[in-house]
């Protein structure tokens, strides 16, 4: 909790600091959504948010007496807005000198408002920033509910297709987009089943059902499937695609944090910085949805973010496709944190998009376990528009295989692929799990055992190639295909994907 603290804080005061001294903003956010299955729609709202910045920050009022942090907190908001102490209730808030911030909502007749709050931050006791959404009152409904708690319940459960699970209901104030501000009934409904968590706002004059919180968030990627060559084949959305039994904690949290960009447990992908290369959700919950456009440059558009996407996603998938056959903690994987299960941690896959240090390439760099192995791909300039290695998904899947296989040969050193022989296997290997992949239900399921090529849409497995999207050439990148012909001998060239 202590590192949790810390880390928000440093990334509220972070975003604080970049913002200009004595900065005002404002503004308000709607968004309409289905919710269930029988598309129930309901339109979430948050009221005009004020936010300012002081600079170097405003001295406080001296005293005699430390104060506690929600004392502090409420004074402030009351001098701030001029209003009321009992307007103002203190929800949360933490220290981690030399900053501390607190979280307050607004409060009318003892009932305090779920989306009218405000959050105050300060830096060597001078307050650095404050913002609120605190809202007026003239059209307030009346704080005794006239629909009881037993048939807003009743009333949640029906639509939203679950049951009351038992959790504290609550009353609370919720603004509303025209100005009023509604009483609710607030119940926490569950289909444990359909795997649904709801949280339901609940008028508690009329009975409507005002808005909802979904608890669940699906990670959302829009990808070239692990069963794609290329991204001629197209792009797709995939929901939730991890492998519980490989990534337990998702894609995106390694027991310690959480994120919200193409960085987790398994796998980080960026471009320039691992700081500030990073691609962030398009989407609220995890939605990585960017369109790659390939008549214009890698660098363009939304290509970057999605070029990010996929390689987080390939890495991730492979890491969870080998888990399943055996490459796991005490086997040497790549992971952050690896759950107490053997071997060591510390060492996901670091995988640079768009890499500056070459062209018409890629290449993974092996070091023993506990040190992150390090992928990096880089852009093709052998087409009029250059293409991007990061959307040919072999050429991806070849490269984190060079891990796989360097890590279980030797026993996690990383050493024993030295020799041209060695190495020859090595990329004979790397193309041969490029183009052949195992049918995964990754959706919190099972593993089917069927497996198929890569390539291949149908029953008869034909020859096959490397790295045909990259130079736009359908012999791909190596001197000669790969061919199902046990008996057939061909020259297969190691050069360009190392």
């Amino acid at each position: 909790m202590v590192f949790l603290n810390k880390f928000f804080a440093s990334v509220y005061l972070a975003i604080v600091y970049a913002s200009t001294a004595n900065a005002f903003t404002k503004h308000s956010t709607h968004r309409t959504r289905d919710i269930g299955s029988r598309g129930f729609q309901v339109e979430a709202f948050h009221p005009e948010t004020n936010f300012q910045t002081f600079g170097a920050g405003l001295e406080q009022p001296p005293t005699f007496v430390p104060v506690s942090l929600s004392d502090a907190s409420v004074d402030f908001v009351k001098s701030r807005l001029g209003v009321d102490s009992k307007k103002v209730s203190y929800k949360s808030g933490f220290t981690s000198r030399p900053s501390k911030v607190a979280y307050l909502k607004q409060v009318h007749e003892g009932v305090p408002f779920a989306n009218a709050v405000a959050n105050v931050a300060w830096k060597d006791n001078k307050v650095v920033s404050f913002g609120s959404s605190f809202v007026k009152t003239e059209r307030i409904a009346a704080s005794k509910p006239s629909v009881t708690l037993k048939s807003a319940i009743s009333k949640a459960e029906a639509t939203l297709e679950g049951k009351y699970n038992g959790h504290p209901a609550a009353l609370e104030y919720l603004a509303r987009p025209d100005g009023s501000v509604a009483l609710t009934h607030v119940v926490q409904i569950q289909n444990e089943q359909a795997g649904t968590w709801y949280e339901a706002f609940v008028d508690a004059h009329s009975g409507e059902i005002l808005t909802v919180t979904d608890f669940v968030s699906d990670a959302t990627y829009k990808v070239l499937p692990l069963e794609k060559q290329a991204f001629p084949e197209g792009q797709e959305i995939l929901v939730d695609p991890y492998d519980p039994l490989a990534s337990p904690l998702g894609w995106h949290d390694d027991g310690t944090k959480q994120t919200n960009t193409t960085a987790g447990n398994n796998v980080i992908a960026y471009k320039g910085s691992q700081t500030t290369g990073l691609t962030v959700q398009s989407g609220e919950g995890l939605v990585f949805n960017y369109t790659y456009d390939d008549t214009i440059a890698p660098t363009e558009g939304q290509n970057v973010d999605a070029a990010r996407t996929n390689a987080f996603y390939v890495i991730n998938a492979v890491h969870d496709l080998a888990y399943r056959y055996g490459f796991t903690e005490s086997a040497f994987n790549f992971q952050t944190n690896n759950f107490g299960k053997g071997g060591k941690g510390n060492d996901r896959v670091v995988i640079s998009v768009q890499d500056a240090s070459g062209t018409n390439n890629a290449n993974f760099a092996t070091p023993a376990d506990g040190q992150s192995g390090t992928c990096r791909m880089y852009v093709w300039t052998r087409t009029p528009v250059r293409r991007d290695g990061s959307l040919e998904n072999d050429i991806i899947v070849h490269e984190m295989t060079h891990g796989i296989t360097n890590r279980l040969t030797g026993g996690g050193t990383g050493r024993c692929l030295q020799t041209t022989e060695a190495g020859g296997m090595g990329e004979g290997w790397s193309d041969a799990l490029a183009e052949y992949v195992f049918s995964l239900a990754l959706d919190v399921a099972r593993l089917i055992s069927s497996s198929r090529w890569t390539e291949q849409k149908s029953g008869t497995i034909t020859d096959y190639v490397l790295g045909h999207y990259v130079i736009n050439s359908p012999a791909g990148i190596r001197t000669r295909p790969y061919s199902t012909n046990e008996y057939a001998i061909h020259d297969i060239s190691l050069n360009n994907v190392d």
